[in-house]
Formats: C-alpha cells, structure tokens, sequence
C-alpha cells in the first residue's frame, strides 16, 4: 500500500495528512500529536476516526496543518484522517458517516459590515 494524501479543513484550517502502514505515529508540523495538540479532548477528536475504524496502531500519519485556532485545526486533521480511513477501507465509511466525521463543517466567521462594530452588532444608538 502506497502512502495516501488527503485534505481535511475547517474554518480557516487546512491540514494535509499523509497516511501509510506503520506502528500508530502521529506526527503534526513534526510535532509529536502530545506535544502539538496537548489537550486531552484535542487528542481524542484527532484520534476518533482511527478508534472507530480499529486502526488505531496501524498506520504512521503525517500531518501538515496551518491557518485557523488550534480546535480548527484539530478537527481539519480528523477530517482528512476520516477521508484516509475510507480509502483505505470502503467499509470503515459505514461506521464513519453515522458520526459525522466525513462531513465538511461549511460554518466560516461572517465578515464585518461598515457603518456596524461587528457583523451583526450595531453601534450604540444614543438619543441626547
């Protein structure tokens, strides 16, 4: 098995994982995933489509990540992780699609309007 590429993003995230067989390392801009990402919940939402396919010390994935906050970039690498896993399976996308993992969250920052202090926010209105 060749090493497979796939895009994962949210918000402003992108992350580019490379998958191939190996022992189960994650390595994130060469990080270790622990020292990267060093929530538990982080860990957990990066590691959910390998738990749930039972791939979990399987294969070596090199991530890639930039732009965006670090729970953005978090679920942009589950995201191209979940797209891995159902390359490398057909059936592991049964078990992924349920929980919503294969899904691209379209949900971006709405942009500032002038004449407002933020996108919906208005100024003060004051009478005197």
């Amino acid at each position: 098995m060749d090493v497979i590429h796939k895009i994962g993003r949210r918000k402003t995230a992108v992350a580019r994982a490379y998958v191939a067989p190996g022992k189960g390392n994650i390595t994130i801009n060469k990080k270790d995933l622990a020292n990267y990402f060093t929530t538990a919940t982080l860990q957990y939402k990066v590691k959910q489509p390998l738990v749930l396919t039972n791939n979990d010390g399987n294969f070596d994935i090199i991530v890639n990540v930039y732009g965006g906050g670090i729970t953005g970039q978090a679920e942009a690498v589950r995201l191209a992780i979940s797209r891995a896993m159902c390359e490398v399976d057909a059936e592991n996308r049964l078990t992924l699609k349920p929980e919503g993992l294969l899904t691209r969250d379209p949900r971006m920052v709405e942009r500032k309007k002038f004449g407002q202090k933020k996108a919906r926010k208005k100024f003060q209105f004051s009478k005197r």
